[in-house]
């Protein structure tokens, strides 16, 4: 096949890094692979999953709509099972916060009322605003396709989730990247980054913000509250230049998996979010990710619009396994079985923490996390890390992946590409492998330093 017969989207879709990474780790059995993703294997709930689908299964009642077609928006029961756990867990991040300030007047945020008792607004966490998916992957793709044109802009995290970058690349969209600090964006950075394409005339092609907010995949960062409130804040104040809303799309696919502080309430709990704020959550990283159930709160009428795409693209989310997590989530297993693998993945980050202190050399800076799956370390600038280096190919060689850093930067023509960081992941390698994994990747970095 000649390759001009495919669309300019099938022309420039390359193949996503994650493909190669889990080719990698997949097709080299003594490899150990601190690069994939995945979710510990050994806590997979297998008699919790078996059990809730014996009672989904148990009888023709439960058992035939289970089996049959559902409709585009998601099960009714899973809809309302999911706005109510979400609204439960920013009402007990908010009750922590108290009274909470978000703007520059010292206007108190409304839906924080009393410093006791916030209540959150009900009609922003309503089924009817919300959409069941296949995994949040399938809702950040159609999202952008609701939203964005080709040469479009989004604006990411500087460095964001590589897979994200993979879906601009394939649709034609451009990336402006703003800088990270230890409880998220630099505001200030942002603010110069809208002067910039206000002054450029370019402010009308930014379409979005993508925010990974919870352990943020690749650093580990969780965006503040207060950080929340000045991006959608900095957002409204450039809309009238764009003349068009601007969205805030918050990937908290890793939420579940605090194993250290407090939670952090949703954009969703700042003033004006049911305008702008798209929340992409999950069920497949907390739970089991084989089930592949996500779900987004929307505002309308994106809302309609991305269930109209949903409708092409599968008229629904596998109806067996709508059932199997609404049965988890009601019965309690969902809770159950969260609650243990936050001390699961606490215990492992530990067993990595301390590989790290004893075998990486003492010129690598790395960054604890208080969730989720990864570590990030930064190596001297001297030192590149990237696909195409030495210290990459060595690695390999000695049975050990990392994420090189650079694919988790955006191709944003204001910076040049960092290329001397990694991300390594705690997630699917055994306590043995991950011990022995590092001592390998630390023997690999001394020999550069």
């Amino acid at each position: 096949m000649k390759l001009h017969v495919l669309s300019k989207m099938g022309q420039r879709t390359t193949e996503p890094p994650i493909s190669w990474l889990m080719h990698a780790a997949l097709s080299r059995p003594k490899l150990i692979s601190l690069a994939a993703g995945f979710t510990d294997n050994a806590s997979l709930p297998v008699a919790e999953a078996r059990a809730a689908l014996n009672r989904v299964l148990r009888s023709p009642k439960t058992g035939q709509p289970a089996l049959q077609y559902g409709i585009t928006a998601g099960d009714t029961t899973l809809r309302q099972l999911t706005a109510a756990h979400l609204r439960k867990l920013d009402f007990q991040a908010a009750s922590r916060l108290g009274a909470t300030e978000c703007w520059s007047d010292g206007a108190m945020n409304p839906t924080l009322q009393h410093s006791n008792t916030p209540t959150l607004h009900p009609k922003i966490y309503s089924p009817e605003r919300l959409l069941i998916t296949g995994g949040s992957q399938q809702l950040l793709y159609m999202t952008t396709e609701a939203l964005c044109d080709e040469g479009d802009i989004v604006l990411v995290e500087d460095p964001t989730y590589f897979v994200y970058l993979s879906i601009l690349q394939s649709r034609g969209l451009r990336a402006r990247a703003v800088r990270l600090e230890r409880d998220g964006l630099d505001l200030a950075h942002l603010e110069r980054v809208l002067q910039s394409l206000k002054r450029s005339g370019e402010l009308r092609r930014v379409k979005l913000f993508y925010l990974v907010s919870y352990f943020q995949n690749p650093t580990g960062v969780t965006t503040s509250f207060q950080k929340k409130c000045g991006l959608l804040k900095l957002l409204k104040k450039f809309e009238r230049a764009a003349g068009h809303p601007i969205y805030l799309l918050e990937d908290a696919a890793y939420r579940g998996l605090r194993f250290a502080g407090n939670d952090v309430p949703s954009a969703l709990a700042v003033p004006g979010a049911a305008e702008r704020v798209i929340y992409a959550g999950t069920f497949s990283k907390p739970f089991a990710p084989g089930v592949r159930v996500g779900y987004g709160i929307l505002p309308k009428p994106l809302f309609t619009a991305v269930k109209h795409i949903k409708g092409n693209h599968d008229f629904g989310t596998s109806n067996l396994l709508q059932h199997l997590v609404a049965r988890a989530l009601a019965s309690g297993i969902y809770g159950r079985h969260v609650a243990r693998l936050q001390k699961r993945y606490a215990h492992k980050a530990r067993v990595m923490k301390l590989a790290i202190e004893k075998y990486f050399p003492p010129a690598v800076e790395w960054w604890e996390p208080e969730g989720g799956l990864y570590f990030w370390a930064r190596l001297p600038k001297k030192v590149p890390t990237g696909v195409k280096s030495k210290v990459f190919s060595t690695a390999l060689k000695n049975d050990v992946l990392y994420v090189p850093g650079e694919i988790c930067y955006a191709d944003d023509p204001a910076r040049r590409k960092p290329n001397h960081e990694m991300r390594i992941s705690f997630g699917s390698a055994s306590e043995g492998n991950i011990r022995e994994g590092i001592k390998r990747l630390g023997k690999v970095l001394r020999r550069f330093f």
